[in-house]
């Protein structure tokens, strides 16, 4: 079965394609399908990722999975939140962005640096698919005052799992897909899948 994943992030694409290898499931990137870009304009995770998956599935005819996901810090009432990818700025790298959140977040005590990582996953048959299915996690953690490790993507340097006492960019993929937003979310989406599709 032949799926449209309705991202360009090459992080997302290599977790994603990694979490369904043992399915038989073709993960397609819609850059490879020449989707274009939308405008993300919803004001929630699930807004967003509903937009993008029924946009890939009107231009490639093809059944869509779209991801939006992003960080959630407390102290910053839920910041950066949808706008994770562009806190810094429409262009911003991932280096601008964690710049701009440990800068916000400088006066800001470590019992009071709450965060977490949160996914909506969303899975359309076709562009009007009219019960798409809405699969929604969450990681929590802290903020470190510091970047440490170089694996993952995003804010995953900065991002502290309590329980592996690391951050996330200090986690293989393997163990990352296990306790992760998005591998949480996934495997709830695949929980689902056979019964949206009568079979995989």
């Amino acid at each position: 079965m032949k799926i449209t994943f309705a991202s360009n992030n090459a992080g997302k694409i290599l977790e994603l394609s990694t979490l369904l290898k043992s399915f038989d499931i073709e993960i397609i990137p819609q850059a490879s399908l020449n989707v274009s870009e939308i405008p993300e304009t919803g004001l929630t995770f699930v807004e967003n990722a509903l937009i993008k998956a029924r946009h890939a599935c009107k231009q490639t005819g093809l059944p869509a999975i779209a991801d939006d996901s992003g960080l959630e810090v407390f102290a910053l009432h839920g910041a950066p939140g949808i706008y994770s990818a562009r806190f810094a700025g429409e262009k911003a790298s991932s280096n601008d962005n964690i710049k701009k959140l440990l800068s916000e977040l400088k006066d800001i005590p470590d019992t009071y640096r709450y965060a977490r990582f949160y996914c909506a996953l969303v899975f359309m048959q076709h562009a009007l698919d009219p019960t798409p299915l809405i699969c929604e996690a969450e990681w929590a953690g802290t903020i470190l005052t510091e970047p440490s490790g170089n694996q993952g993507f995003g804010y995953d340097p900065v991002f502290y799992d309590n329980d592996e006492k690391c951050s996330a960019a200090e986690l293989p993929l393997e163990k990352k897909n296990l306790i992760s937003h998005r591998g949480k979310a996934l495997r709830l989406l695949l929980n689902k899948l056979p019964n949206k599709l009568g079979h995989i």
